[in-house]
């Protein structure tokens, strides 16, 4: 995880070069006005309204004109559109500001915007994953945004890792709603107790595999799964700064922490803890008929696993490594301002409310999905664990260079469960990320 020192750091630095340059959209009537000097921040703060902070009420002269209403497109699914109907009454009952929801395909979104941003159709606020970034910022749809200093103290609550996701390039563009990774799924008649360590963990899985049983299993040639522990002993995809901005010129996959880390995988198969070939297909029968007592997956499994399972049915965080815990992948999914919008700063004020603690809360126990805040109380001993890794996942990377590792990672780690040599799979499969990224750019 990068130093939230130097994250705060960075966040703020982007927001007051942006206020004194009044950078944006050059269109946007509301730039200027959104600028505050010092005396002005220390007003904002001292407005704040309770727990929430949403500071720009009974401030009037300080902030942009409030619009008569604000639109954002909802992600066509009833629980969501109805719990963000219920959030943004609230927001309509606080700044007396209607919001318009309209239901709109999130995958389906960036088409629309496309053709309706420029056309000043489109909504102040529009819904997507992180990873999606990199489409949006060449598009030139979302807006970089201009924080002022109680914004960014109210982001300051939410998961680090997800506000860094919806960065690009050093700009921050998104406020992050909520959060999905993954967590260790045990069936207790096999695992009574969840490992806190690798080790144990390992001790384990020995023990228990025997005959048609195994004790851990997971799609083992899958990036996704697999990252946390590709990256247990210090191997990455691309390097970062502390601004969390990529060098795609810098793949860490085959460094000599990542060759270690897979060779701990290839052992699982020379070992017999699991069949070459195993995908999540595979585990996920196998699982669910009995016959593995810990499978890595994700919170979409939880009800079949239930039905299956009964009460026989734990999970848990994934467990540590030489005392640092595992960070799985996370994909995270917010908002964003509308770069052709004329209420830049209310859409802002509106993305902050409808994930600030209080909304988190219900949106968790309409729909149902994990929170980016962090504050949010999970009451549920299957989302509650999950919820903890997110804590400690990574985003998956949000440029589009992305796109060429998924494909050569796979076949290298298929190679090796067939005891090819790990050196020679990963040097093979950055050789490859590095040419097809190269050939990007052309």
């Amino acid at each position: 995880m990068l130093n939230s020192k130097f994250w705060y750091k960075g966040l703020l630095l982007l927001s007051t070069a942006g206020l004194l340059a009044a950078c944006g959209n050059g269109d946007n009537g509301d730039t200027d006005e959104t600028a505050t000097d010092e005396d002005t921040t220390e007003e904002t703060v001292d407005d704040t309204n309770g727990d929430n902070g949403e500071s720009a009420e009974g401030n009037d002269e300080d902030t942009p004109e409030k619009p008569e209403v604000l639109t954002m497109w909802v992600n066509d699914e009833e629980v969501q559109l109805d719990a963000y109907t219920e959030i943004t009454d609230r927001f309509t009952e606080e700044y007396d500001i209607e919001v318009e929801i309209t239901p709109y395909e999130m995958l389906e979104q960036l088409d629309g915007m496309s053709l309706d941003g420029p056309a000043g159709q489109g909504p102040d606020l529009f819904f997507q994953p992180h990873d999606r970034m990199g489409d949006i910022h060449l598009q030139g749809l979302a807006l970089d945004l201009d924080l002022t200093d109680d914004q960014l103290d109210r982001l300051g609550e939410y998961n680090e890792e997800a506000v860094l996701s919806f960065s690009y390039e050093g700009e921050q563009y998104g406020i992050p709603a909520v959060v999905e990774t993954y967590a260790l799924f045990i069936n207790t008649d096999i695992v009574p107790e969840a490992p806190e360590t690798m080790d144990e963990l390992m001790d384990i899985a020995r023990e228990e595999t025997t005959g048609d049983q195994y004790g851990f299993m997971m799609d083992a040639a899958n990036l996704y799964f697999t990252y946390p522990f590709i990256t247990a002993d210090g191997g990455y995809i691309f390097a970062q700064d502390e601004d969390g901005v990529y060098d795609t010129s810098d793949i860490g996959l085959n460094t000599p922490e990542a060759v270690e880390s897979v060779e701990t995988i290839q052992s699982w198969f020379d070992e017999g803890l699991m069949p070459s070939g195993t995908d999540l297909e595979v585990a996920n029968s196998l699982f669910l008929d009995g016959n593995v007592g810990m499978i890595v997956n994700g919170p979409w499994a939880i009800s079949e696993y239930r039905e299956a399972l009964g009460d026989s049915l734990e999970v848990a965080e994934l467990p540590s490594q030489d005392g640092e815990p595992l960070n799985s992948f996370s994909g995270n999914k917010g908002w964003l301002v509308n770069y052709y919008t004329e209420n830049d700063y209310w859409a802002t004020e509106l993305a902050l409310f409808i994930t600030n603690e209080e909304s988190s809360q219900t949106y968790f126990e309409m729909a149902g999905e994990l929170p980016a805040h962090t504050a949010v109380d999970i009451d549920d001993e299957f989302l509650a664990p999950i919820f903890a890794q997110t804590q400690n996942a990574h985003p998956m990377p949000n440029i589009p260079e992305m796109s060429q590792v998924w494909e050569p990672m796979g076949d290298a780690l298929n190679f090796v469960q067939q005891g090819e040599d790990v050196q020679g799979v990963l040097d093979e499969a950055v050789q490859q990320i590095e040419s097809e990224i190269s050939m990007m750019g052309q």
